[in-house]
């Protein structure tokens, strides 16, 4: 127990040297009395001389265990001391005064000390001090050593430190044990080991100052010594080398800067490139609040460069979009990420509902546009915008709307989305496509559409009958969602059943014009125009061929309409094909006599015309059931007004 040390003895001059003739003289008094002992052989040792009999010089041989090697590793060796002696009923020499011990190459100094000569054990008071060449230096104010353990305790009075410094690095704690053993210092009590980069906090610590590594374990805290620097890593379990000024993570780590917040269970984070590797599903957390977790990371923070392996999630809170993929990465500087390997990103911008959308590959890019003169009075300020990249192989899937092409792209500064390569959207039972769709967003819901490149839309009614509307360019406006007004141009073309009172349909109307426009009322036509002139007839239903119930481009394409989040991964052969044939427009379509279009569930609504008394099959022109209304110039010029807006 520390309690039973003694410090330095009364009548001892502590650490007060006697000159350089009187050290001189000691070392010459004990070469001499070695040799003599040797030469002796059997005779009497100074070991049999009693106490009062010993003489200073005498005394001063005790320690130096005549005859032995004093060379070996294993043995301490009393190396100098101003004054020894021994008293009664101790079995220990008490040496005094400038006190140096030497084990192999490590050196030991002290005021005072006591010399176990057996056990060859040390119990040193007073500015102790440990050094071993010009690199390892320890500094306390007590010392136990036993050379059975090879271990020495250091301690330090109360209000003082025990300090060991090893070249940059410096060990601050209240009890220091050091192994000689096998070169390694430890503490139990709470420590603190500072290197040129980093200050370390923790309950328990060891230090080799061989190897250079460093083991922390309970309330560990390492924090960055640097001014231009925020980095704190907070974990109960750290190795970490004070050369390479890498960090070893074993357990639940919390890494904090000014450039986010990285959370981890097993991890190595270099404090001096500020680079990690991250295993056991981590997480980063940017300044931005954007997250990116996977089974495996690589981060740097010094280019804000996250790479994910496995399983990986990036979260855009900006958006609102989640990415995830089995590979990816993310830059947070120029704020763009990528994601493949069953990439899915998931807008959850709109309440209570969530777009799905996957493709091959998933990129968001920061475009910036400099700044630049338009004449000497006038300039253009620099610009700035996000593009979301999706191909090829695009899938979405949302309650309300479904669709699939080969290339997405939604242009974040003009709230615009551009579906390139047989682009096809669903909603409910209507279906459009064409060879590129654009629409406008507003908060995530369309505001505008427009297919600039031929257009056909369709709308199922019953077994294998369908509203069609097809032209060269087609541009709808959405209120909340819900198409107000539709305009078609060049080259139109419509089939549509035209609904009874009664909710029945028993009539087909094909109509050819050069511009069509519409008006929507709870998603129903309200109002239709053709013009300037139009063709058409009316066909009663039992009547009509099939060669009157499509358009020559109709398609239905519902077998590949994605029909849940999870189907939007079925990028099925179908699909595949699609996407390798020409423009949409450049082809003939299915004849009359094709197969019939795959339609979905639903409970039929065809009524049988009658026949007239005559036998007659009842026929009304299309302008009985859908005249085309007298356009006035003005409204010509609107509806010029309105194609050339949408463009």
């Amino acid at each position: 127990m520390r309690g039973g040390r003694h410090k330095s003895e009364t009548g001892v001059s502590g650490g007060k040297r006697h000159g350089m003739m009187a050290g001189f003289c000691l070392a010459v008094c004990v070469v001499f009395l070695s040799v003599l002992a040797a030469a002796q052989g059997g005779g009497q040792s100074s070991r049999n001389i009693p106490r009062t009999l010993r003489t200073p010089d005498t005394a001063a041989i005790k320690p130096m265990l005549p005859g032995a090697d004093r060379y070996q590793s294993n043995r301490v060796f009393l190396e100098r001391a101003d004054e020894l002696r021994a008293e009664d009923g101790t079995d220990y020499q008490i040496v005094v005064g400038d006190v140096e011990f030497r084990k192999a190459d490590m050196y030991m100094y002290c005021d005072s000390a006591h010399f176990y000569d057996n056990p060859g054990s040390i119990r040193a008071f007073g500015n102790v001090r440990m050094e071993q060449g010009d690199t390892l230096f320890v500094y306390a104010d007590e010392l136990d050593y036993s050379d059975s353990t090879q271990l020495a305790v250091l301690y330090a009075d109360p209000g003082k430190k025990v300090r060991l410094i090893n070249r940059d690095v410096t060990l601050l704690t209240d009890i220091f044990n050091y192994d000689l053993s096998i070169d390694l210092g430890f503490y139990e009590v709470g420590g603190v080991l500072t290197d040129r980069d980093n200050r370390l906090d923790s309950r328990y610590g060891e230090y080799s100052p061989t190897t250079k590594d460093a083991l922390f374990r309970e309330n560990v805290h390492l924090n960055s010594l640097s001014e231009k620097d925020t980095l704190d890593i907070y974990t109960d379990d750290m190795l970490y080398n004070t050369a390479t000024h890498i960090a070893i993570l074993d357990t639940a780590s919390t890494i904090v800067s000014g450039d986010g917040t990285i959370y981890t269970s097993r991890g190595v984070y270099n404090t001096e490139t500020s680079q990690a590797d991250l295993y056991r599903r981590s997480l980063v957390v940017a300044s931005n609040g954007n997250t990116l977790t996977g089974d495996t990371l690589y981060y740097d923070r010094n280019i804000g460069f996250g790479e994910a392996f496995g399983d990986i999630e990036l979260t855009d809170t900006t958006n609102k979009v989640i990415l995830s993929g089995n590979y990816g990465f993310y830059f947070e500087i120029s704020d763009s990420a990528m994601v493949t390997g069953k990439a899915l990103a998931r807008e959850f911008s709109t309440a209570g509902d969530t777009l799905y959308l996957h493709a091959d590959t998933i990129r968001t890019r920061l475009f910036i546009k400099p700044a630049y003169a338009l004449n000497d009075s006038v300039t253009v300020p620099a610009d700035t915008t996000h593009h979301i990249i999706a191909a090829p192989h695009v899938r979405f899937f949302r309650s309300d709307l479904q669709g699939l092409c080969d290339s997405m792209t939604f242009v974040q500064r003009d709230s615009m989305m551009y579906m390139d390569y047989h682009p096809v959207v669903w909603n409910e039972n209507k279906q459009i496509f064409g060879n590129v769709i654009q629409v406008h967003m507003n908060d995530s819901t369309a505001d505008w559409a427009k297919l600039p490149d031929f257009a056909f839309m369709a709308e199922w009614i019953d077994e294998e009958f369908y509203n069609q509307l097809s032209g060269k360019e087609m541009t709808a406006f959405f209120d909340a969602g819900n198409i107000r007004h539709l305009d078609v141009s060049g080259n139109v073309q419509a089939i549509f059943l035209p609904e009874e009172s009664d909710s029945t349909f028993n009539k087909i109307a094909n109509v050819e014009c050069s511009f069509l426009s519409a008006d929507f009322v709870n998603q129903t036509i309200d109002r239709m125009k053709f013009w300037p002139e139009s063709s058409g007839t009316t066909t009663p239903l039992y009547l009509a061929k099939k060669s009157l119930f499509y358009l020559p481009q109709f398609r239905w394409f519902e077998p590949i309409k994605p029909s849940s989040p999870e189907d939007v991964f079925n990028v099925s052969y179908e699909m595949l094909e699609l996407m390798k044939e020409p423009p949409f427009g450049s082809r003939q379509g299915r004849s009359a006599g094709g197969s019939a279009p795959v339609a979905p569930s639903k409970a039929p609504k065809v009524q049988e015309e009658t026949m007239e008394e005559n036998g007659e099959p009842a026929t009304a022109d299309i302008a009985e059931r859908a005249p085309a209304e007298a356009v006035p110039a003005e409204e010509k010029e609107d509806a010029a007004s309105s194609s050339a807006a949408a463009e």
